[in-house]
């Protein structure tokens, strides 16, 4: 039976049949017994608009958190701690570049995206009760995509480097210290089933808007995909169609230079270039912070290398490719809708999508690996380290062009039958023999050559077997234990080697790390000490150089850790469970995972010397190919799909998620909705 309609809906229906936008009636949104959202109607934009509802009803605070920059709200929201994201908007030029390059974007996204801003503007004005800053809503199709210009400015590293710029600590290293993710393709020669197989796994905060949202889309226009989107995503960013799949993971490459420019002694907001003197642009960002009662105003520059600040050590200029293209969503909406590997590949070329490792598999044997980027084409000078802050007075050093996607390093099909990153080296994606060699790419580009926990453990695993079963490939993904020689940005091998001294309980701690079976298991003592051994290295250690750990820096770190059980627990003999939750509401759970493992986990401090999983493992999507079906698929993310606490998937998924399994999903409409326990469309009651 139909449900009565809220009277505010009734109207937006009125002004819809008056502007010959959405219906919303058309649309019906199918919650499956974990509340996961499968959106069906006619038309694309129609899809788009009933994803955008059901993420909003779910999850509408994160929403906001991409949408406010563009109306100089995060301040007004969240005080002063969060106002440097409208500085950013601004510093960034998400504006301007979106209305210089509007004319880019494809026709058939435009009309998604203004489906999905109206299913998002539709929302709000039926629930201003969840609106955290009135006035805000409705936003523009162009603010809605100038938000994402920024959001991928900020994946790409243009946070941290105007920060640094902020904090006078200018200098600029590739940043390994990050989270990482997994993606692995392997192909039907190996595989026991003779399909291919593809791990979609990346290692995503576990709340807040870069949280992975699951979701099924489906249209009468060709449109059929699953997988996860982060906040203000309009379609599927990585998950599988009727025909492939793909894996992100965060690419390390140097895809963003600084530069410091050489300012004039007496002119105020004068530079050098070329041997001329040229006027900083300026302008002003109005700013308002909850709790100031008046506007502040701050300056943003640019000079020819791009946004500028000024602080006490000079002037920078923060160049990258990000914050210059505005077809990101629009690419991935091409990757949602291609039927075979030339489709994506042509997707691909638009390169739109500024960053990303993507891992490729398909129904029709095909695997693939490209280390994607908008990489500058720099010049090659040996006197130059792009990866350090540059000279700003001269075009020698001012790039105006990337390289195309033929130029990037990629595989398709290696004889070795396997494709796969972990946040390392793309010159190790494949056997030995397939690899390619960093020594084919110009040396200004800075890509990737290390490896890591992971990478050295998934070979250590997949290249004992000669074919693979799916269940093998689920223990792979799973799998919580380092590799015999650890791997991380500061070598922790010698931590084994130290002695044993004067102090009893110190050299209990130091016996069970030396005793420690390298496996991240809840129950581990060993693993405990570990991983508070390693978080008080990791913080006293961030931005130097990689190197070993002294024996006196390790014996610091084990007199830490002692303190800190002591302190926080009254005894030394504790697991990782007893410190490590999985927190919830106010329910908590023991839960096992390190950092750099395939089944990671990342903690920050919690209540009570505990500490709280931020991040690591979070969206799990597994994928088979059968030749001639649909794909088989099957999920895990870490709580539920509301954040509402009195939701009943507020927290359903926890259970598969601590056991490490997995629940069956499906693009097929018959088998979605013989399992339905909700269906409606936008704006029905409840």
């Amino acid at each position: 039976m139909m449900m009565r309609i809220p009277s505010v809906l009734c109207f937006l229906f009125f002004l819809n049949t008056i502007f010959g936008q959405i219906d919303p009636g058309k649309i019906t949104i199918v919650r499956d017994s974990f509340g996961i959202p499968h959106i069906f109607a006619k038309t694309d934009p129609e899809v788009s608009y009933g994803l955008a509802w059901a993420y909003c009803e779910d999850q509408f605070a994160s929403l906001q958190m991409v949408a406010f920059p563009a109306k100089k709200a995060m301040g007004r929201a969240f005080g002063k701690n969060a106002v440097a994201a409208d500085y950013a908007f601004d510093f960034f030029q998400c504006n301007e570049v979106t209305e210089a390059k509007w004319n880019s974007l494809s026709p058939e996204f435009i009309k998604l995206i203004n489906g999905y801003v109206q299913g998002v503007n539709d929302y709000a004005a039926a629930h201003p009760e969840e609106v955290l800053v009135k006035k805000v809503f409705p936003i523009t199709v162009k603010e809605y995509i100038a938000s994402s210009v920024l959001a991928l400015t900020k994946f790409n590293g243009g946070d941290q480097a105007l920060q640094q710029i902020f904090n006078n600590q200018v200098k600029w290293l590739i940043d390994y210290d990050k989270m990482g993710s997994n993606g692995i393709a392997v192909h039907p020669t190996r595989t026991s089933e003779g399909v291919a197989y593809l791990a979609i796994n990346a290692h995503q905060p576990n709340e807040g808007p870069e949280a992975f949202y699951e979701a099924h889309v489906q249209s009468e226009e060709g449109w059929n995909a699953l997988g996860g989107l982060l906040a203000g995503g309009p379609c599927i960013l990585h998950g599988v169609n009727e025909h492939y799949g793909w894996a992100h993971t965060v690419n390390l490459c140097d895809r963003m230079d600084i530069y410091q420019l050489e300012m004039h002694p007496k002119k105020k907001y004068y530079y050098k270039y070329d041997g001329n003197w040229v006027k900083l642009e300026v302008k002003k960002v109005p700013l308002r912070v909850k709790g100031v009662p008046i506007p502040i105003s701050k300056k943003a520059f640019s000079s020819k290398y791009g946004p500028t600040l000024i602080n006490e050590q000079g002037a920078f200029s923060i160049r990258l490719g990000a914050n210059q293209e505005i077809r990101a969503l629009d690419q991935w909406y091409q990757m949602n809708k291609g039927k075979n590997y030339s489709d994506f590949y042509k997707a691909l070329s638009i390169q739109g999508l500024s960053m990303f490792n993507i891992v490729y598999a398909d129904r029709y044997d095909t695997i693939f690996y490209v280390n994607n980027a908008l990489m500058p084409i720099r010049k090659e000078d040996a006197s130059l380290n792009w990866l350090k802050t540059l000279p700003g007075n001269t075009s020698n050093t001012l790039w105006t062009a990337f390289r195309p996607l033929q130029a990037l390093p990629q595989y398709v099909n290696p004889a070795s039958g396997f494709l796969f990153n972990t946040n390392h080296s793309p010159f190790s994606a494949s056997g030995s023999d397939d690899n390619l060699k960093v020594t084919q790419f110009s040396p200004a580009d800075g890509w990737e050559t290390m490896e890591n926990n992971r990478s050295i453990r998934f070979r250590q695993l997949f290249e004992a077997k000669d074919k693979i079963d799916f269940q093998s490939f689920k223990d792979i993904k799973f799998d919580r234990q380092y590799p015999e020689k650890l791997t991380f940005m500061y070598q922790l091998d010698s931590l084994f080697y130290l002695e044993n001294g004067d102090d009893n309980q110190l050299n209990s701690l130091l016996n069970t790390l030396k005793s420690w079976d390298y496996k991240g298991k809840a129950e581990s003592k060993g693993a405990a000490v570990f991983m508070l051994v390693y978080e008080y290295l990791a913080k006293n250690l961030r931005g130097q150089e990689s190197r070993f750990i002294t024996k006196s820096e390790g014996l610091q770190a084990l007199a830490y850790a002692k303190k800190y059980m002591l302190d926080n627990f009254g005894k030394i003999d504790l697991s990782l469970g007893d410190i490590q939750k999985l927190v919830r509401g106010k329910d908590e759970f023991p839960v096992g995972g390190l950092p750099d493992l395939l089944a990671p986990q990342w903690s920050r401090p919690y209540e009570g010397g505990k500490r709280k999983i931020v991040g690591g493992d979070a969206y799990v999507m597994l994928v088979k190919f059968p030749k001639n079906e649909l794909p088989v698929i099957e999920t895990v993310n870490t709580y539920g799909a509301s954040s509402h606490p009195d939701s009943p998937h507020f927290a359903d998924q926890i259970p598969l998620f601590l056991a490490q399994k997995t629940k069956p999903m499906y693009l097929d409409k018959q088998k979605v909705m013989a399992q339905a326990e909700r269906i409606y469309s936008p704006g029905m009651k409840k």
